[in-house]
């Protein structure tokens, strides 16, 4: 794990946060007393099982539904009062099934996360073509620009929203279940390129995820929705806690200290 250093700074933080929705009859919480901070150069995954409000809290995050309660600060400045565009400056979004055109090639899909750099007209200056270059370069996407999205695999399609998100160039990048429909060792793969982003940037990435096993090993930090409540720590403090012990029900899967996995339960004959 990343040790704290004198560089690292609070990029976004949680306080007394509820996050549900409304509708025209009542109001849905699904969890409520938040609290948590991620600093720079931190990877840090949400987790909990179906339905539990990992995507909703992105969402949350991300300004795209509006907090029930508490309050989100993004680089010390509370989310409700920063503008849309200032916003994507801030933070890059990459969510699951994301309706976009496979039609385009690999280099305008990434050249996308320029939009918010851009005039009205969408001219790319010669740095904003390093910028999307030194993406690709990043994803090991360079040598298939110019191929159609459309054609690629699903972990190469998800290499090109990282790269879109790279492009973007902002000190956060949010994510919603970026290995699902990948394989193990594709699942692997994004997930140490989210680390190694970090490791080489002083960005953070914040992403929801069901890899709870895969997280527990690379993470500097897990924000855990269980039965409503909301736990942050790194791994070690949370195992130690024993925040994992009653995430799933026993009778089917338990939770391994040692080993920080999560195991069928197997009936002995």
């Amino acid at each position: 794990m990343s040790s704290q250093s004198s560089s690292q700074s609070t990029l976004v933080s949680a306080n007394s946060l509820e996050i549900g929705y409304k509708d025209r009859h009542k109001v849905h919480s699904i969890a409520k007393n938040i609290n948590f901070e991620v600093q720079t150069g931190e990877l840090v995954a949400i987790i909990g099982v179906n339905g539990s409000g990992k995507s909703t809290l992105l969402k949350s995050l991300s300004g795209q539904l509006n907090t029930l309660k508490g309050k989100i600060n993004i680089n010390q400045t509370s989310l409700s009062q920063i503008d849309h565009k200032e916003l994507g400056t801030l933070l890059s979004l990459v969510l699951t099934n994301e309706p976009v055109s496979k039609q385009l090639s690999v280099l305008e899909m990434v050249a996308l996360g320029r939009h918010p750099y851009t005039n009205w007209l969408g001219h790319l200056t010669t740095q904003d073509h390093k910028i999307i270059e030194n993406a690709l370069v990043q994803v090991d996407l360079f040598q298939k620009k110019d191929k159609i999205c459309d054609a690629l695999s699903d972990g190469q399609f998800q290499k090109v929203l990282i790269a879109r998100a790279l492009a973007q160039d902002t000190p956060l990048i949010l994510m919603d279940e970026p290995t699902t429909h990948l394989d193990m060792f594709h699942k692997v793969y994004v997930l140490k390129l989210l680390k190694s982003i970090i490791k080489n940037s002083s960005k953070s990435i914040l992403f929801a995820s069901h890899e709870i096993n895969l997280a527990l090993q690379l993470c500097d930090k897990i924000i855990l929705i269980n039965h409503e409540k909301v736990e942050c720590g790194t791994p070690s403090e949370l195992v130690s806690k024993g925040a994992f012990n009653t995430l799933f029900p026993e009778d089917y899967i338990t939770f391994d200290e040692d080993s920080r996995t999560f195991r069928m339960k197997v009936e002995k004959d």
